[in-house]
C-alpha cells in the first residue's frame, strides 16, 4: 500500500506524463501510447504510478541504478 504522501506524488507525476503525453503524443509503439488508445486518460495515470511503484521497488530490492529502456529502431 506505502504511504499516503509516496503514493499522491506518483499520482501526480505519472498525470504530468499522461498530460504531456496526450498534448505531444506518446512515442510511437510505447506501453504509454497503446494505453492512451484503449484506455481514459486516469485509468493510465494510476496505471503509470503503479508502474512507477513497481519499478522504484524493485531498483531498491536489487540495489541497482536505473537504466532507461532503449527504444527500437523503426
Amino acid at each position: 500500500m506505502g504511504g499516503r504522501t509516496l503514493r499522491r506524488l506518483l499520482i501526480i507525476g505519472s498525470s504530468a506524463v499522461v498530460q504531456q503525453a496526450s498534448k505531444r503524443g506518446a512515442p510511437k509503439g510505447s506501453w504509454l501510447e497503446q494505453m492512451l488508445a484503449r484506455k481514459p486518460r486516469m485509468l493510465v495515470t494510476v496505471a503509470l504510478a503503479n508502474k512507477m511503484a513497481r519499478i522504484i521497488w524493485a531498483l531498491l530490492v536489487k540495489q541497482e541504478n536505473y537504466r532507461a529502456p532503449v527504444a527500437a529502431k523503426a
